[in-house]
């Protein structure tokens, strides 16, 4: 096994998730060096491609640093290895929906009556409970009932799906974070609790200000394209050969894009003068500042606001992102052992930096040593349960 000294090495996770979601919570914990054991089912049970090609590169940029295990739950022995497996667990993560870990014998509550320090993450499609909660519910899904497909795209367009799975992404994140805070109130109070979130949750959280002018003043928001819904200017303009990002919505700021493009006259022009003016003529006004943003060149005019203080950038496809200078020294693109590039994780930590340790594993790559290792099996049993397909 590869040596592991990150931050989260004392904690041991068993991973029983799929698609994107769960795969994106767990990924949080691996690529901060909990020991990941991925629990798959054996080729001879399932030939299932929910999480894609294994050699595509969404599989490999979401299993990185884990191991994997192939293990039959549906039979009376693989569930058996598997509570044994979560006696020794910190963590188990699953997005099955609700009623299948019930099914499966798995649940939080069969699993805390063997280790009840288990700290369970749960994502489902609609949450845990609800008359919808046994459907199944997918990213653009969540996108349509959490309200961001109507706040997406151009004004009278109809709705939009965001160009990244936002459900899918922010409620992983959501649930490594809850496992986090789940394991720190853990060091107090010496027990495991159940942490479940869904994609409509995470979803619906995302709307962030958005769902606020709905909760707090009635507001139903609507479609603004590049535009900020409520800060203008701020959007997309034109220059002399591409477009770029401008935001300027406050007034100190707005000012200096006026000062910086020689256009005083609106900076001082009523029906511009406060920010709800500015709302309410969005579309005169960004005509007015676009006139004089296509006569610069994109570079000089984005050097020229980024030093009058003025948040400005250039709008890239994902190739040009990679070859900024900038993007460069983040490390944005890191490699796991193997060679294989993967999307890198944004924080970064000075003392306990994150490591890629392990490339992605082959299905069952590791059941040997796992079932040697952690439960005792010599090769005998282990060819015997590989026979019976339990493995």
């Amino acid at each position: 096994m590869t040596t592991n000294n990150g931050p989260l090495a004392r904690f041991r996770v068993l991973d029983l998730t799929r698609a994107r979601a769960g795969p994106t919570a767990v990924r949080q914990l691996a690529d901060w060096g909990a020991d990941v054991i991925k629990i798959e089912l054996p080729p001879s049970v399932s030939e299932d491609t929910l999480g894609g090609n294994r050699d595509g590169f969404d599989f490999q940029n979401l299993h990185r640093n884990k191991r994997s295990l192939t293990l039959n739950l549906k039979d009376p022995e693989g569930k058996a290895m598997f509570l044994r497996l979560a006696e020794k667990a910190d963590v188990i993560i699953e997005n099955f929906r609700p009623g299948v870990k019930h099914r499966l014998g798995i649940d939080y509550d069969a699993v805390r009556a063997v280790n009840p320090r288990i700290v369970y993450g749960s994502i489902s499609g609609f949450g845990q409970e609800g008359p919808i909660s046994g459907r199944a519910g997918l990213d653009q899904i969540a996108q349509g009932m959490g309200g961001l497909m109507s706040v997406t795209g151009l004004p009278g367009q109809g709705p939009v799906r965001a160009g990244i799975p936002m459900a899918d992404l922010t409620g992983g994140m959501n649930c490594a974070m809850g496992v986090l805070v789940a394991l720190l109130e853990r060091e107090a109070s010496g027990e495991g609790q159940w942490v479940h979130t869904s994609l409509l949750e995470a979803q619906i959280s995302m709307m962030d200000f958005q769902a606020a002018r709905y909760i707090r003043d009635g507001e139903v928001p609507g479609q603004a394209g590049n535009n900020h819904p409520t800060g203008i200017p701020t959007g997309v303009f034109p220059t002399s050969d591409v477009s770029i990002n401008i935001q300027a919505g406050t007034q100190h700021i707005f000012k200096r894009l006026c000062q910086t493009i020689d256009a005083m006259d609106l900076q001082e022009d009523p029906a511009y003068a406060e920010p709800a003016d500015r709302l309410a003529n969005r579309d005169e006004l960004n005509e007015k500042i676009a006139a004089k943003t296509k006569t610069w060149a994109s570079a000089d005019l984005i050097e020229a606001l980024a030093d009058a203080g003025v948040p400005t950038g250039p709008i890239y496809s994902m190739d040009q992102t990679f070859a900024d200078p900038q993007v460069q020294g983040l490390n944005m693109d890191p490699k796991v052992p193997d060679g294989t590039k993967v999307v890198g994780q944004a924080v970064k930590l000075t003392r306990t930096p994150q490591k890629m340790h392990l490339s992605t594993p082959g299905l069952g790559e590791h059941t040997d040593e796992i079932l040697r290792h952690e439960l005792g099996l010599d090769a005998d049993a282990i060819a015997d349960l590989r026979a019976r397909s339990v493995i």
